[in-house]
């Protein structure tokens, strides 16, 4: 959704602002949907530029011995201070090479819109595997933080601050597949998602990546994962289904009427990174082109007139596949299907859409559990 209202009002604002515009490209992105984390260094000083001249004055106004003692005392002082100093600086150098030992020693920052749900699918993998990763939040419009990458969507997860991730679903079956299996480095499991361009029904070029549900996984470690038959085919099954599915139904939703679209931007603008300026204009511009757009979409994807029914649908569908014997589809904890779809439908939080659904579906209970499994990092073990 991000992206969406960005190129919306982005196009807008060049014909007015002239400035140049550079998550995820395609009309659902934003609520539907080398660079690094800046890192804040001190210093320690050693009193000022007018510290030593003072210090040489005052020893050469007195008697020799009075001298010597204070230059000595003054020579001792500075070699302390600039031996902490320099103890202290190299600690924060440690700090800021060494990976965080957790999760197979990953160091992780995620770039992302926080509105978006392919970003709210990584979030809530990481915190349900309670794995710790620095944010950076990408503007909408200028994405001037994803300057210093080619691929210009969101998320993107840099690993370690060499190895990039890119696609929600690379992300999460990429860094599983390396909480199994450590054996393996990131640079090899990458290469198990090759890239594949091509283009679209529109001429646009689309990239897409292969495998990408797939957990890389030996024999044996395939059979701990899905210890069941036909476990790891329902989880693929329904990972594709909410990123082919469920997400473009959110737009639409959250869009709906002139007063939701209004709602749904002011809720964009504060959780986002925009400019007063950029703020302003994505609230009222950005609200009004994309409910105008919502239709579209309504069209393109063959939803209802009144598309809550087809949320409630979908939804109610994801917990009939549950069944009413298992707490998550991955039994008694949650398995990467209910993560997907969890992060998918959390971006409508706070939202009209989201409280209808809550209200006309049975999707309740299986959602609060998941809040709490992703809350207490359940699945760090």
């Amino acid at each position: 959704m991000a992206a969406a209202c960005g190129r919306v009002f982005g196009k807008v604002g060049r014909s007015l602002a002239e400035v140049p515009v550079t998550r995820r490209t395609g009309t659902v992105s934003y609520l539907v949907g080398t660079g690094s984390a800046q890192v804040s260094r001190r210093a320690y000083g050693t009193g000022g530029p007018g510290f030593r001249s003072r210090l040489v004055s005052g020893a050469a106004g007195g008697s020799g011995l009075l001298g010597c003692a204070v230059l000595l005392g003054g020579g001792l002082g500075l070699y302390q201070t600039v031996k902490f100093w320099v103890q202290q600086h190299q600690h924060l150098a440690q700090e800021e090479v060494q990976p965080q030992a957790v999760g197979g020693g990953l160091k992780l920052v995620l770039y992302q819109y926080k509105t978006c749900p392919f970003c709210s699918k990584v979030r809530a993998f990481l915190d349900y595997h309670g794995l710790p990763y620095d944010i950076v939040e990408v503007n909408p419009v200028m994405r001037q933080e994803l300057k210093w990458s080619t691929y210009r969507k969101v998320p993107i997860l840099m690993v370690n601050g060499q190895v990039q991730l890119n696609d929600s679903s690379v992300i999460i079956s990429s860094i599983k597949t390396q909480l199994i299996s450590k054996d393996k480095t990131m640079s090899e499991i990458i290469n198990c998602y090759p890239e594949m361009k091509s283009v679209n029904e529109n001429g646009k070029e689309v990239t897409e990546y292969n495998n990408k549900y797939w957990l890389m996984l030996s024999e044996d470690e395939t059979t701990q994962v899905y210890p069941e038959k036909g476990m790891q085919k329902e989880e693929m099954k329904w990972r594709r289904w909410a990123d082919d599915w469920l997400v473009h139904l959110i737009s639409p939703n959250v869009y709906r009427t002139t007063g939701e679209a209004l709602a749904s931007f002011d809720y964009i603008v504060r959780e986002g990174k925009f400019s007063t300026f950029e703020g302003f204009f994505a609230k009222y511009v950005g609200a009004a082109a994309m409910f105008i757009i919502s239709k579209r979409l309504k069209n393109r994807h063959n939803l209802q007139d009144d598309v809550r029914q087809d949320l409630y649908k979908a939804v109610n569908d994801w917990v009939a596949a549950i069944g009413k014997k298992r707490k998550f589809m991955g039994g008694n904890q949650p398995n990467l299907a209910d993560l997907a779809v969890f992060g998918v439908l959390r971006v409508m939080e706070g939202l009209q859409a989201f409280d209808d659904m809550m209200e006309n579906t049975k999707v309740k209970h299986w959602y609060r559990r998941m809040e709490r499994a992703t809350l207490n990092h359940e699945g760090r073990q």
